[in-house]
């Protein structure tokens, strides 16, 4: 039988790869008559990406993976304006884009879709020219997409990006208004707001949109678009994607894991707090030993991973510490530079989750049912953060304005923090752990995300 090819543009970010391949191996768990190819971007700052797409290739020979050339790199004056480099880089791709799937075409595959991330826009021209209808791929959350939406409304109303003066903002895909405290940094600065503005514009112009969300966790937002189903795109909610299995942990040391994993085995159930903040959470020596001191404190059992913002890469995070505070703690807590967040959420040690709000480690603790301490660094976790707390009060707070080089967050709003998730809380936790079920529910047969992926595969094969 012939098969059906859709090509898959993700962002060259793990957090982007991730649930962008683990649709594709969703969708060919749910059809068999897809092929499916992921063209990878390469990104210089992040090595791990490559090393992720290599075992995924030998792991699971469904999927094919072209690595793209190099792209040409942008100009030199743009290296200090980061979302505009980052677009342009994007951007220079197309012709190694377009050349690659032109390969596909004369191998009489001629692709019924090309799937291109959030900030891969660029690829619609691509599609266009080459008369292959388009899909866009979001990565992030139902509500936040809407807040990409709305850019360009808002534009035709004030002119201008965001200003820190500004009130709090109406967005229709949220039900309170946001403070400009959780507005995402891009937003104040032209060349982000244009490059997002450029992006709600953008979205409009695809067959469809992929979001990796579930009916059940942002019904606001999916009825909003719902109600806009004759302006917009149609949007199917497919969430949540996560990689249960955990990640390629070639970057750790194999007894490294198992001393973390050993370690968690000898705690008591539900008695751990996990602090993981992403692939680019870090801190400066001063917020690291605030937050020691605060985990002391709290006098609860902890598992840390610490990345340290530093000149000197060869600096052990455990080597800026208080003094003695390793032995202070001895078993009670455990210090790594990684750990394997997917795992460490799913044992049955670990009881609560101090998280960057990343969408991805979101769904993950949802998962689990772990419930999350908010301390957002960069991107839109502060706008996550805003929508964990106040829309949907599944986390408790911390901060949800943090951003990194910020001020201080001090031991003793940390230790408050820990102290409420871990003694108290019972009501966020509750809730978080009923919506774990939920998480489950929507991705099985009948479920809210099983049906909308039924509609999408319809969809893009021409039956509905």
């Amino acid at each position: 039988m012939k098969k059906s090819e859709l090509v898959i543009i993700p962002a060259p970010g793990m957090g982007h790869l991730v649930s962008a391949v683990e649709f594709a191996k969703r969708l060919l768990n749910r059809d068999s008559q897809f092929s499916i190819t992921v063209l990878v971007l390469k990104n210089p700052s992040q090595p791990r990406t490559e090393k992720y797409t290599k075992s995924l290739a030998a792991s699971d020979t469904r999927v094919k993976y072209i690595d793209l050339p190099p792209a040409t790199p942008p100009s030199p004056d743009l290296i200090n304006r980061p979302e505009k480099f980052f677009s342009v880089y994007i951007e220079n791709h197309k012709p190694h884009v377009k050349e690659a799937i032109t390969n596909l075409t004369s191998c009489n595959s001629v692709p019924v879709g090309l799937v291109v991330d959030m900030f891969c826009t660029s690829m619609i021209d691509v599609a266009n020219e080459l008369g292959i209808p388009s899909y866009l791929f979001y990565a992030s959350g139902a509500a936040f997409l809407g807040f990409v939406f709305n850019f360009p409304a808002r534009f035709d109303l004030v002119g201008r990006e965001y200003k820190k003066s500004d009130p709090e903002s109406i967005v229709p895909s949220y039900i309170n208004p946001i403070p400009t405290s959780v507005i995402p940094t891009f937003a104040f600065d032209k060349d982000g707001y244009d490059v997002f503005l450029e992006q709600g514009r953008r979205f409009r112009g695809v067959k469809g949109i992929i979001v990796n969300t579930f009916a059940e966790l942002e019904p606001h937002p999916l009825n909003y678009f719902s109600s806009l189903s004759d302006q917009i795109p149609p949007v199917y909610a497919v969430g949540p994607l996560v990689e249960l299995k955990g990640l390629n942990h070639s970057e750790l040391d194999p007894c490294q894991y198992d001393k973390i994993m050993k370690w968690l085995d000898d705690q008591p159930s539900s008695s751990v707090v996990f602090l993981c903040f992403g692939s680019k959470g870090s801190f400066d020596e001063a917020q690291v030993r605030e937050i020691a001191l605060g985990l002391e404190r709290s006098s609860h059992r902890f598992l840390w991973s610490i990345r340290l913002t530093s000149p000197n890469d060869n600096i052990d995070p455990r080597e800026i510490l208080p003094p003695g505070y390793l032995e202070r703690i001895g078993p009670m807590g455990m210090v790594c530079e990684w750990a394997p967040q997917v795992e460490v959420l799913g044992h049955r040690s670990v009881g609560g989750f101090v998280s960057h709000c990343g969408w991805n480690s979101i769904l993950e603790s949802l998962w689990y049912g772990v419930p999350i301490v908010t301390w957002p660094v960069y991107g839109e976790q502060q706008i996550n953060a805003f929508e964990m707390v106040r829309e949907l009060k599944l986390a408790i707070e911390m901060k949800l304005d943090y951003r990194r080089g910020g001020d201080l967050v001090m031991a003793d709003e940390i230790e408050r923090a820990v102290r409420c998730l871990m003694d108290g809380g019972g009501e966020v936790r509750k809730r978080v752990e009923e919506m774990g079920e939920k998480c489950k529910m929507a991705v099985v047969d009948g479920g809210s995300s099983y049906v909308s992926f039924d509609r999408l595969i319809d969809y893009v094969l021409g039956k509905a």
